[in-house]
């Protein structure tokens, strides 16, 4: 007897149905074919054990399975509850008169316990544009998928109750959730607040700037100097996700396994911060089988690079196309796979080997040619992609010792939210550009029109600094957000000039 039972593998951000074909026979073997992975070829000691242990066996006869496409690479251990439906069906252990209405998935442990799968979102999605009237999967998946509207999504703890729900009618309590109402309750703050930093007030200037812009941002100071917390709370200020925003960034993290078990839509926004070790297929993906590095899980997020010079060379320079077309290709013989990568890196970085710069009264001081060697290690190509580099000075004790706590990420916030508002209505026509830092050429030239008093200025500074084009046009964008967040429709002077100093890494004593 011949059955189909459906499920769906993962490929990249999307997801492809797949048909499995169980066709029982007079003879003995069991025969898995269309080419699996190791996980799925021990699936059969797993289902046996299973079914066992719930009053049902894998009869002693020729059982043929098939997973088509067959040309498709099926990986993982999340179909096993479709092998075992399927074989149980075949083989008339139970009866199954709507199976052709669900999609099925899940892992299962030798009791018949489900476990948690991997990219239930994305296959949630692929269900609902094939036309499947439910989704029955492990109950810790159930809540992100319940955010795909007009599904059915039934998540189950144990394989008897599919078998029951198929065989004798037994009800399955369906996960229903209002995806907006999720959204809206989980839009609260990070723990990291501005109002816990003291002093610094030049700094969280360039931190608003960033965020009202969506720029890339680096900080450069000793040791202490609290590069890393000011970095930990840029997330607190951006701007709340929009459900688009949070379902791209779900479904990301549904394809890793990333989505905490019984947890529905991802509202807030992500922050990354990977070991200097990386390697650089871990931040910008890929393998054998392709999985999301850590641009793409930093996708509408930040990415946060501590010690930068530390990062391995060839790791940062694997950065600079991603940082320019917002999302990463990555090509094998027999496929291409792309993943979005729109982040906000954040990186900050020691003026030295020793950790200070031009400090007479530091401990440890570096001569020039090891803070040339130290600085080289970044190189200037990625620097250009970098929009605001910015000096951090150690806090002085008179700031440490105040009481007075410093303005709150919720008042900071409102103002970014003010200036993206904007940027959203000027690029509403676009696709693809949504913020400031996201202009291409053609739209620089249109939204960022300079008097000749501000040319002038761009000019001299252009020519003292050597600076490159690309550096021309992000001076550009973030004197755009600086007028943004003053609600100036005009660019003036003052913001060209505000935008020319946070280019320390330009100027002389930095790179030579």
């Amino acid at each position: 007897m011949l059955k189909k039972v459906y499920a769906s593998s993962v490929f990249g951000v999307e997801a492809s149905t797949v048909t499995v074909e169980v066709n029982v026979d007079s003879g003995i073997g069991y025969h898995l074919v269309g080419l699996p992975d190791n996980a799925i070829k021990e699936s059969n000691f797993r289902i046996a054990a299973a079914l066992q242990n719930n009053g049902y066996k894998i009869p002693g006869k020729k059982i043929i399975i098939n997973m088509s496409p067959a040309d498709l690479r099926k990986e993982g251990s999340a179909y096993d509850l479709t092998l075992a439906i399927g074989i149980l069906v075949a083989t008339k252990q139970i009866q199954a008169e709507n199976l052709d209405d669900f999609l099925i998935m899940g892992e299962l442990s030798l009791d018949g316990n489900l476990q948690p799968i991997r990219g239930a979102l994305p296959i949630a999605i692929k269900a609902k544009e094939e036309g499947f009237k439910g989704f029955i999967l492990p109950v810790q998946n159930a809540k992100e998928a319940a955010i795909v509207d007009d599904l059915e999504v039934f998540g189950v703890e144990n394989i008897k109750q599919v078998i029951d729900y198929f065989d004798t009618g037994e009800a399955l309590e369906q996960t229903i959730i209002d995806t907006k109402k999720e959204f809206e309750k989980n839009l609260d703050f990070p723990e990291f607040d501005f109002s816990d930093v003291k002093g610094q007030e030049s700094i969280k200037r360039c931190m608003e700037i960033a965020a009202a812009g969506g720029h890339n941002i680096i900080l450069i100071g000793p040791p202490g100097a609290g590069k890393t917390m000011l970095a930990k709370r840029l997330p607190s200020i951006l701007p709340p996700m929009t459900i688009h925003e949070a379902l791209e960034t779900t479904k990301i993290h549904s394809v890793v396994g990333r989505v905490k078990a019984n947890a529905g839509i991802m509202a807030q926004r992500p922050f990354r911060s990977p070991h200097h070790t990386i390697s650089n297929v871990a931040l910008v993906g890929g393998g054998s089988y392709p999985q999301p590095g850590e641009i793409s899980l930093s996708h509408n997020g930040v990415l946060f690079l501590d010690e930068l010079p530390e990062f391995k060379r060839e790791v940062l320079e694997v950065m600079r196309q991603p940082l320019e077309d917002r999302e990463v290709t990555i090509s094998r013989a027999k496929f291409t796979v792309t993943y979005p990568s729109s982040f906000m890196l954040v990186a900050s970085m020691n003026p030295s080997p020793s950790g200070y710069f031009n400090d007479p009264g530091a401990p440890v001081t570096s001569s020039p040619a090891e803070m040339q060697r130290y600085l080289s290690k970044v190189s200037g190509p990625l620097l250009d992609r970098i929009d605001i580099h910015i000096e951090v000075t150690p806090v002085p004790f008179e700031k440490l010792s105040e009481e007075r706590k410093g303005e709150s990420s919720v008042e900071i916030r409102k103002r970014v939210t003010k200036a993206r508002d904007l940027q959203t209505k000027r690029f509403e026509d676009s696709e693809v550009v949504h913020y400031n830092a996201q202009m291409n050429t053609k739209q620089i030239r249109k939204h960022c029109v300079l008097d000749e008093a501000s040319k002038g200025l761009l000019k001299t500074a252009m020519e003292r600094l050597n600076l490159s084009a690309r550096a021309y046009d992000r001076i550009l964008k973030v004197s755009r957000t600086i007028a943004d967040l003053e609600n100036h429709e005009e660019i003036s002077g003052s913001h060209i000039s505000e935008a020319i100093q946070y280019r320390s890494l330009d100027r002389e004593g930095w790179l030579g």
